[in-house]
């Protein structure tokens, strides 16, 4: 394909500079799409379009008109995002998530924040992912937040900024790992010519968290993943990390609280206490007792049996505090308070 008429102007591209040149490091990308004509080019986007009707990869949009089941779109030709930058991403990303987890633990817990003037009171009270049921509650080893969906943008400066946090039920993950798949599909050479990271393992060390978090040491944790069941949008998703994490899907009705507090699952065997909850179900619907009674996505009793220790839920009740939108407007608390050392120019977005 010729890329010599290809549009840009005013527009920052990952491939090409101004010049329609290849930007340092993605030369083999270039030169294989300039050897490709646009009859291989268009085969290989049907190759993967029936890869992902096949694979059964959809994902639901809601309307007026109902609900519509949709395809997962998919861009044939791949984003590369080199080492030495990803390292940098990825190191400014552990320190926000750190600086979130902290952030969500003081304003349920100490308060210092407020206490020292850095953050209104007014912002907390008035959010609308605060929950009151969650004061006082410390989860195990101070995690909020388990998983984060953290959607990053680059912009025309060419620097990569954070556009939000996904803190309540972060969802996509299994769509990029799916995105891997049917890109080894549909350009393998490109595996040959780049050192490229081997994300195989995600849901291996997602296992390994959750289980990390149960209130019951033992090395294969009953993990349960909570759904709302077939007809929300990310119902893939659940199934399919589910299936990979070896997990059990469940919809609220097949868990029962106890008279112990603890959280069981209904089998054709019997009950089955479940020590882990990896929860798809938000807030407001998670426990009837607790949140909208009106609810028949959810647990009754469950955020008692988390209060009591008896089980671990992620992400945890209440982490949403962290990515109200009127948070982002006081990044003094997560640049100062909280580390006391110099943040990645990541935060720069906050101001």
């Amino acid at each position: 394909m010729n890329l010599d008429q290809y549009p840009i102007e005013g527009l920052y591209d990952e491939l090409l500079t101004p010049r329609l040149q290849a930007r340092p490091g993605f030369g083999r990308l270039v030169a294989t799409l300039e050897g490709l004509g646009y009859k291989e080019l268009a085969a290989r986007r049907r190759d993967a379009e029936q890869a992902i009707s096949t694979m059964g990869i959809t994902f639901t949009v809601y309307s007026e008109a109902g609900n519509i089941d949709r395809e997962w779109p998919y861009d044939v030709i791949p984003r590369i995002i080199l080492n030495n930058e990803w390292k940098r991403i990825e190191k400014g990303l552990i320190q926000r998530l750190t600086a979130l987890n902290l952030f969500i633990s003081d304003v349920y817990n100490d308060r210092k924040i407020i206490r020292d003037g850095i953050f209104p009171e007014y912002i907390l009270s008035t959010s609308k992912n605060f929950r009151r049921e969650c004061i006082g509650m410390k989860p195990p080893m101070g995690v909020w937040a388990h998983i984060c969906g953290t959607d990053l943008v680059r912009d025309n400066d060419s620097v990569m900024y954070v556009l939000e946090d996904n803190l309540r039920v972060p969802s996509g993950v299994s769509y990029m790992l799916e995105n891997r798949r049917l890109t080894k599909l549909t350009f393998p050479e490109l595996f040959e010519d780049y050192s490229i990271r081997n994300m195989d393992g995600y849901t291996v060390q997602l296992f390994d968290m959750l289980s990390s978090i149960s209130p019951r040491p033992q090395d294969y944790p009953e993990v349960v993943v909570l759904t709302p069941g077939i007809y929300n949008s990310a119902y893939f998703e659940h199934s399919f990390l589910a299936h990979q994490l070896g997990a059990e899907l469940v919809e609220g009705s097949d868990l029962v609280v106890g008279d112990d507090d603890c959280v069981y699952m209904k089998t054709i065997d019997g009950l089955v206490r479940v020590d882990v909850v990896y929860r798809r179900v938000d807030d407001l619907f998670l426990d009837p007792e607790a949140f909208r009674k009106d609810s028949l996505l959810g647990v009754p009793g469950i955020m008692r049996a988390w209060k009591k220790g008896k089980v671990a839920i992620a992400n945890a009740p209440g982490a949403g505090v962290a990515d109200d939108k009127l948070v982002y407007t006081y990044p003094a608390y997560l640049t100062t308070v909280i580390f006391r050392r110099n943040i990645l120019h990541l935060y720069r977005f906050l101001y």
